[in-house]
């Protein structure tokens, strides 16, 4: 996922006056005017509203490559490139790509850190800048794993929609795996995934969703946060049944989380569903939201108002949605009563992005559906990256049976 909030910006000269933007909320939320009269500006709100729901488009490189040679490469530190495991690099605007392992030096004061290169896929590694890959893997599974790959689509309500459909050794079963990426990600975020369930006999179905790069967007081109996405996956899960599928698996990273826990509860057939896989997921949205106002230094006002902005009819031409974002449903926390599935939830205590707190507080209010294994270290969907070993144990395990 990318940064929900990357910078503030200031009110466009033409934004409502102040006593318009107090009275605009007063009407609307009523009892509400301190909101945007105690620092909440509706011009602000309205702001960190879109920020939230609108997909980035452009992914700047985001480190410095200082040197390399056939056996490492130098990078100029920062938060993501001295944590230990396994990460890509997207060189060349991406249309080049690496694959790093551990920190064979670090020099702190001199913001330079030395990694061990386990292949260039393709570009050239060298001097300049490129952009750091969670994902480790660069391309479809058969050009990153040399697994046989059938392309599809997915003929959903917005159109047909790409997806990748990877089979055990031996050809399809009738036990399917749909693994669901996250906010801004690419579907190469799941590929971690498939050497465990393929070994455990399930066939992978890797689908896209709407607002994905260079598929169909959603009628506002705007996210949901899971409450219309999960429709795209319902129809990838039709896919599976008509192919001969009589048991399903969901799995979802981060917002694919909150997508998948929306399929759980809407979709026709979740009753098929007999396991779900969750790796850092936004288990409330509500949550996330506070934890990046806070980040950015958002008013606490500004970011209530903007969760009344994404829900009502009043707001959405404000935030540039069609469908209200009620993020109360998103929050399984409070929902948990609702959930009737086993569900692997892998979450880092040290995730800086979505922060672990739900995730616990799901496994807590549903030890008996939920398995939550300690995790530590690790950054935002990077679990797999620090201790692969130990992930695919768990999920092979999960899978089996």
């Amino acid at each position: 996922m990318t940064d929900l909030v990357p910078g503030r910006r200031r009110a466009r000269s033409g934004a409502p006056s102040r006593a318009r933007r107090a009275a605009v909320a007063s009407a609307a939320v009523g009892g509400t005017a301190a909101l945007a009269s105690g620092g909440g500006s509706l011009a602000a709100a309205a702001y960190f509203a879109r920020r939230i729901v609108t997909p980035d488009r452009v992914r700047p490189d985001d480190v410095v490559v200082l040197g390399a040679d056939a056996t490492s490469v130098t990078l100029g530190t920062n938060p993501e490139t001295v944590v230990p495991g396994r990460y890509g690099l997207w060189l060349e605007g991406g249309a080049g790509h690496a694959r790093v392992g551990d920190v064979l030096d670090l020099d702190a004061g001199a913001g330079r850190v030395r990694r061990e290169v386990l292949g260039i896929d393709r570009g050239v590694l060298g001097p300049g800048t490129a952009r750091w890959n969670q994902y480790f893997h660069g391309s479809p599974p058969d050009e990153s794993l040399g697994l046989p790959t059938e392309h599809v689509t997915v003929d959903g309500e917005l159109g047909r929609m790409p997806a990748w459909v990877v089979a055990p050794e031996g050809g399809p079963t009738h036990r399917w795996a749909v693994l669901v990426h996250g906010r801004g990600a690419r579907r190469e975020e799941t590929l971690r995934a498939l050497p465990p369930l393929l070994a455990e006999g399930w066939t992978c179905l890797v689908p896209t969703y709407r607002n994905d790069e260079g598929v169909p967007a959603g009628p506002d081109g705007r996210y949901a946060l899971g409450l219309s996405e999960w429709r795209d996956v319902d129809a990838a899960m039709e896919l599976a049944l008509s192919r001969g599928a009589t048991e399903l698996m969901l799995a979802g990273w981060s917002m694919g989380g909150a997508i998948v826990l929306q399929v759980l509860d809407r979709s026709e057939r979740s009753d098929l569903v007999s396991r779900v896989l969750l790796d850092a997921p936004v288990v409330d949205w509500g949550d996330v939201l506070a934890h990046h106002a806070r980040r950015h230094h958002v008013p606490p006002p500004v970011g209530s108002l903007a969760r009344l902005l994404m829900r009502h009819r009043w707001g959405h031409r404000l935030v540039g949605v069609h469908e209200g974002v009620d993020l109360a449903l998103t929050d399984w926390v409070r929902r948990a009563d609702e959930l009737h599935h086993r569900i692997l939830l892998i979450h880092s205590a040290d995730d800086e992005f979505v922060p672990f707190g739900p995730s616990l507080a799901l496994a807590q209010a549903r030890p008996d559906l939920v398995e939550f294994p300690d995790w530590r270290v690790a950054r935002h969907c990077k679990e797999w990256n620090t201790e692969p070993e130990r992930w695919e144990t768990l999920v092979r395990e999960f899978a089996s049976g």
